[in-house]
């Protein structure tokens, strides 16, 4: 093969995979604004303040979701101020500190595994464990926790990938000013790496707020008139009432406005809760 010959076989090479990609990109966008627009056409006529700021009434058929905007609202945030304080800490005692030793990979190994199991395994854990084992019956704690297992992977691989992004030099600089181990990672690496990290915590809170299986046998439903009256109460929650509506209710032809309503509310909660993470992450990436 000619030289002339091999630039020109390199050049439709790179022409084919850079079509791939840009198709592969162009099949996802256009998925996702398809989804949005179905829900959000089917959805829109839902979106009332009485929708928003009621209870679900006659059989679920007629009311708002206020329970479930609730409902969700605290299990993500609650499952997210367990799982980020443990899996940044797992995180920094596998790279600072147990680096590539044997026992490291194993529960890398472990991590990994973790963050492949359907959900609806971890509602099954949640429910011998936390429901019955622990005595904690369908309740608010009983979701976060099991929603803190769910979230926990996917934030320590993003938190250990974020602390090897950190410059060695950061390390090395700390070391030569007399610093300890743990001072240089509280002073000078976590710092660095926060901004990465939360990119973990925006991903593990999207996906906590949209869990179905994993809440539904720990913490949520049907329907409860007294609203969250403790953490050992259980709640109402959007993908829950979701289910219930085109499952099990009693006219389900008849609640599809409040379905696609309650899906719309749902992408929504999802995209502010988002929107906040991303602000307050690039806020601190400027202060590092």
């Amino acid at each position: 093969m000619s030289a002339h010959t091999f630039q020109i076989y390199r050049y439709l090479k790179e022409k084919v995979v850079f079509f791939i990609f840009r198709f592969s990109t162009f099949i996802n966008l256009f998925a996702l604004v398809a989804i949005c627009s179905f829900i959000a056409i089917n959805g829109y006529s839902a979106i009332t303040w009485e929708f928003l700021s009621s209870s679900p009434k006659n059989s679920m058929t007629e009311g708002g979701i206020l329970p479930c905007i609730i409902g969700t609202s605290l299990l993500a945030g609650g499952a997210l101020l367990i799982s980020f304080p443990l899996g940044v800490c797992s995180a920094v005692y596998l790279h600072e500190y147990a680096g590539k030793s044997r026992f490291a990979k194993y529960i890398r190994l472990g991590v990994n595994n973790l963050a492949g199991v359907p959900s609806v395994v971890f509602g099954l854990f949640g429910l011998s464990f936390f429901v019955i084992f622990c005595g904690l019956q369908i309740s608010l704690i009983s979701g976060i926790l099991t929603l803190s297992i769910v979230t926990l992977p996917v934030i320590i691989s993003t938190s250990e990938e974020a602390l090897r992004q950190v410059p060695s030099t950061y390390r090395e600089a700390s070391f030569a000013l007399g610093a300890t181990q743990s001072t240089t990672i509280w002073r000078a690496v976590l710092p660095s790496a926060l901004p990465g990290m939360l990119t973990g915590a925006i991903l593990g809170l999207a996906r906590a707020t949209g869990e179905t299986a994993a809440i539904m046998f720990t913490a949520t439903v049907f329907f409860t008139p007294k609203g969250v009256e403790s953490i050992f109460s259980p709640v109402m929650s959007l993908p829950t009432h979701m289910y219930v509506l085109a499952t099990a209710g009693t006219e389900i032809e008849k609640t599809l406005p409040l379905q696609y309503g309650t899906a719309l509310v749902l992408f929504g909660l999802v995209l502010l809760m988002n929107l906040t993470a991303i602000i307050v992450r690039d806020r601190i990436q400027q202060k590092v």
